[in-house]
């Protein structure tokens, strides 16, 4: 059972408090960088247990009326296909996805703007589908020198290339699809060019993370950079905040780095800046809201193991680079920890180990421990799903609950049909399988309605999973991590040979020298 080490709603009074008073600060046009997500931010959710996914979004709702939003993209990101790692979408369509979000919601969505420009073809087409839309789109681009060129980046030459974003509300909302995407920079910018019409605007930033005012080796910060190693982000203290107060707090690179360009922003506006830190400029105050720190603790070490995971399984695909991978082991070795402080993992890499063949274990919330096994019908995460939800209805293991005679027909649309070479059910075609049993077996009906129960649950794989049941974990809410290893094929390799980062420059050795043979 999860213990609540974070409180929600004292978070949500004294967050709203803390900005208002912010807005109040300046008398004109406030530019708001919100970090993180909106209304999803299921990091936030995992690390400290009892945070809201939407914690932010309710609060922004309350100032609906005053509000804007702009939505920031890198066209870097855009070229590149970037993924968000949680909902497993590129971040050009998590665009079109958050502004239908905002607007359900009764916010106003007045503008996207494409960062970092430089002429990239895939950035060009998506203005160019947003445009069509009717959505009003902005180009900004790369400034030689930035940041530490601060003259030329606040001057004509610099920001003032920059396309201005017409605004039409006090409160400007900076967001994006991810970290790294531009936010500040924008919000920068548009500083400078609110000043040149003689407007003058105030910027703050709400960032949930770093946390502040724990210490810069707490596990919920060191979470943090293990979700952004790909951005190389580094948690650090704020050196300009212990210089003015004396005061130890915590923040990172890129909000250090950037600070001297804000600070000869506001000396340009208001002939002298009213931050003496990156901390100051910031509003957060999710540190004053954890009850229960050891339960942070203990769920910011699971984040780590997890983003280690996921680092391995996106360098053996090639999505990222081994150096990422390093950088999450030395943040593990920080918090003191390893992959067999993760239950699942030992579970599931003994059951492998006993069947010979790919395996999977769940943990249920009460602790219990589900295993699944490679069978003829049914994949190791298939049979996972399906033992788990008997053991939360309370139906025998030996009970079966779809009969083979519903499985074989998808078998055969499978093979015969479809082309696919493996005859086994992934998790998605045993729940239709359930579903149908559902309709005359009341078993498979209780089966099914256990359904919500797996959300929270922690998995995991002897191997790497096929994208169908990788994202349907996703989609049931469960916290699955896989070994970055592929199921062995017989045809091509000697059985039980897997192929690993470690070993696959023997296996091109290999294969080289048995070309040259022939």
């Amino acid at each position: 059972m999860m213990n609540i080490g974070f409180d929600n709603e004292k978070y949500l009074q004294m967050q709203s408090a803390h900005i208002r008073e912010r807005i109040a600060q300046f008398d004109n046009k406030l530019y708001l960088e919100f970090g993180g997500k909106l209304f999803d931010d299921f990091h936030a959710s995992r690390v400290l247990p009892g945070f809201q996914p939407d914690s932010k979004m309710r609060m922004l709702m309350q100032l609906s009326d005053q509000a804007e939003i702009v939505i920031v993209i890198s066209a870097e990101d855009i070229e590149k296909n970037k993924v968000r790692g949680d909902l497993g979408i590129t971040y050009d369509v998590d665009v079109l996805r958050l502004m239908s979000i905002f607007e359900e919601h009764g916010l106003f969505v007045g503008s996207v703007v494409i960062t970092k420009y430089s002429g990239q073809q895939s950035a060009s087409l998506f203005k160019n589908k947003l445009e069509k839309l009717g959505i009003k789109v902005y180009l900004h681009y790369p400034i030689e020198g930035y940041p530490s060129n601060i003259p030329h980046i606040v001057s004509d030459e610099g920001y003032g290339k920059n396309e201005f974003i017409e605004t039409s509300r006090p409160l400007i909302v900076v967001t994006a699809p991810g970290p790294g995407s531009g936010k500040m920079a924008v919000c920068l910018s548009q500083l400078y060019h609110e000043h040149k019409r003689g407007i003058c605007a105030g910027y703050a930033k709400y960032e949930t993370f770093p946390i502040w005012n724990i210490p810069v080796k707490h596990p919920v910060n060191l979470a943090y950079e293990a979700a952004t190693a790909d951005l190389n982000d580094v948690n650090m203290i704020d050196p300009f905040h212990l210089e003015a107060y004396g005061k130890t707090t915590v923040n990172y690179n890129r909000d250090v780095e950037i600070f001297p360009v804000l600070n000869a922003m506001f000396q340009r506006i208001y002939g002298q800046s009213p931050y003496k830190s990156p901390t100051d400029m910031g509003v957060n105050m999710a540190g004053n809201c954890i009850c229960d720190d050891a339960a942070c603790r203990d769920a910011s070490c699971q984040e780590i193991i997890r983003r280690y995971y996921d680092a391995r399984r996106r360098a053996l695909a090639g999505k990222c680079s081994e150096e990422e991978v390093y950088k999450i082991e030395m943040l593990m070795n920080q918090a003191g920890i390893t992959v067999h402080d993760r239950p699942v993992v030992d579970v599931a890499l003994s059951r492998a180990e006993e069947t010979e063949a790919p395996a999977a274990a769940l943990e249920l919330a009460d602790g219990r421990m589900i295993t699944g096994k490679t069978t003829d019908l049914l994949g190791p995460c298939a049979a996972l799903l399906l033992n788990a939800l008997k053991e939360l209805a309370g139906i025998p293991h030996s009970q079966p609950v779809i009969s083979p005679a519903a499985i074989e027909p998808i078998q055969t649309l499978k093979t015969q049909y479809l082309g696919s070479k493996n005859p086994r059910l992934h998790m998605d075609e045993v729940l239709i399988a359930l579903s149908v049993s559902a309709a005359s077996d009341p078993n498979a009906q209780k089966a099914l309605e256990q359904l919500p129960n797996l959300k929270g649950c922690q998995a995991h794989t002897s191997v790497m999973v096929s994208d169908v049941d990788r994202k349907l974990f996703m989609k049931l809410s469960i916290q699955a991590t896989f070994e970055a290893k592929y199921e062995n094929n017989s045809v091509i390799f000697p059985k039980k040979r897997y192929i690993t980062l470690s070993n696959l420059h023997l296996l091109k050795k290999e294969i080289n020298r048995d070309l040259s043979q022939k």
